[in-house]
């Protein structure tokens, strides 16, 4: 039996844009997505420290250093510019692949650089 686990988190980033006039998605620097060992397109959870909004989108990969997490369309209503969010993947995995499974998890500070 296949369960879904923790893949991937991208945690603490501080959201830099929201662009209402685009077609959904989250963009976050590619330098960030390839340590989180994230990919554009992939489906993730975003989770919002500040107001506790949680919701689903998917990855639009950024330019590589300008430390950027633009959150478009729809769920551009859903944070603020300054708002901490947490990024989340998950992939489905035997309990036994689950237990040597660790997941990448990238922790970001107050300027959007990897800690």
């Amino acid at each position: 039996m296949l369960l879904e686990y923790l893949y991937a988190k991208i945690h603490r980033a501080t959201v830099t844009d929201a662009n209402l006039n685009y077609v959904g998605s989250i963009t976050v620097d590619e330098e960030i997505l390839e340590k989180a060992k994230m990919s554009e397109g992939q489906k993730v959870d975003i989770l919002n420290i500040n107001n506790g909004e949680r919701f689903q989108t998917y990855i639009i990969a950024g330019k590589r250093g300008n430390k950027d997490f633009c959150l478009n369309g729809a769920a551009a209503r859903k944070a603020q510019i300054g708002d901490k969010i947490i990024i989340c993947a998950y992939a489905l995995m035997t309990k036994e692949e689950a237990d040597s499974f660790k997941p990448s998890i990238v922790q970001i500070d107050d300027k959007n650089n990897i800690i």
